[in-house]
């Protein structure tokens, strides 16, 4: 046990008073401020500490909003100066500060002089916990986004496939078994006819399903998914995709699959769309507990320091979003006339999960 002698305790003590980051008010049974210490000047306009010094007016409520209370976020009634027997040990209070305008502050509140009624406010600046609260559940509330817009297209995907795509090849069958039978010209061109219309709309549903979401990325994996989409690529667009993959694993987690795949699918589109380029290189492979993909054309690129890059669907921002979300890191390099490199790391840590794993 650590022990300090009396001269030695009031030393550090005033230390932590004066040098302390935590506001300090000391004050009577009305309310009124007694003292403060330098973090507590530091708060307070320059006008209120100087009527506080001269007496004009020594309320803490000409700089406080309210605070915090089960009812209400910011509220003045049962405020807590009017409770003067009562322990407010752990609050938030909300006070209007020099520099940062209104601003939150944890507080306690309670008597430290029995006699003479004085009690001691002591608040600290909530400020970046909260900021740091606020992208924590923004971060939460994202991946929930994401998740159940997956699950969403997943439902819809399945449905298409196994649902409407087969009807429409039911009634197909159906067509063509009356193009046997005996019926005038004119029927069997009708026929004819709506059966191509059918077949183009039995290739849209399925070019649908699969955009949604690829049964082959949830049975198979992101090798797999990758390889069927960049055949699906090339032959209904003409762009050939050299891809290499080099995977330690034959699976990985549900949600580094599907941030992995959206992003490849939106850099291969944009490079499609804007490199002026029909090929495109990806590799996927892992490294040091890292899953790393790289996309890359040898198009037209840009000038990032001027243009601002094209592109629709995911964006640039929501690829980032997405690479952020599961601990990632999302670059991309380009130059006028060099083509653009689109680059994404994940670390997997616990995240592998070998095929067996899946349910």
């Amino acid at each position: 046990m650590i022990t300090m002698t009396g001269d030695r305790l009031s030393e550090m003590l005033d230390k932590l008073y004066r040098n302390g980051t935590e506001a300090i008010f000391f004050m009577d049974q009305k309310g009124g401020v007694v003292g403060m210490n330098p973090a507590a000047e530091r708060i307070l306009e320059v006008d209120v500490i100087e009527r506080i010094q001269s007496g004009i007016d020594d309320s803490f409520c000409q700089t406080c909003e309210g605070y915090t209370d089960e009812q209400e976020l910011m509220s003045c009634s049962r405020c807590y100066l009017n409770y003067p027997k009562g322990e407010f040990s752990s609050f938030q209070v909300y006070l209007r500060t020099r520099d940062e305008g209104v601003v939150p502050f944890a507080a306690s509140y309670h008597t430290i002089d029995e006699e003479r009624g004085i009690r001691v406010l002591m608040l600290l600046d909530l400020t970046k916990q909260l900021k740091t609260q606020e992208m924590l559940q923004r971060n939460h509330m994202l991946k929930y986004v994401i998740k159940a817009q997956e699950d969403e297209r997943k439902r819809i995907s399945r449905e298409l496939h196994d649902s409407v795509a087969q009807e429409l090849l039911s009634s197909l069958v159906d067509l063509r078994v009356l193009k046997y039978m005996n019926v005038s010209d004119d029927v069997l061109n009708k026929i004819q006819q709506t059966e191509q219309s059918l077949t183009r709309l039995l290739d849209d549903i399925r070019h649908l399903s699969v955009e949604l979401r690829p049964a082959s990325l949830d049975d198979l994996g992101l090798e797999a998914a990758f390889r069927s989409h960049f055949k699906w690529m090339e032959k209904n667009y003409g762009l050939l995709v050299h891809f290499s993959a080099e995977l330690a694993a034959a699976r990985y987690s549900n949600e580094i699959e599907t941030v992995v795949y959206r992003v490849c699918q939106e850099a291969v589109l944009n490079a499609l769309k804007y490199s002026g380029l029909d090929e495109v290189h990806v590799r996927l492979w892992e490294e040091n507990g890292v899953l790393q993909l790289t996309v890359r054309d040898e198009g037209v690129g840009f000038n990032m320091f001027i243009n601002e890059a094209q592109g629709t669907g995911l964006g640039l921002y929501g690829m980032r979003e997405r690479a952020e979300l599961v601990g990632g890191q999302f670059t991309l390099t380009s130059s006028a006339g060099a083509g653009t490199t689109v680059q994404l790391r994940v670390p997997l840590s616990q995240d592998v999960m070998q095929e067996g794993d899946r349910s």
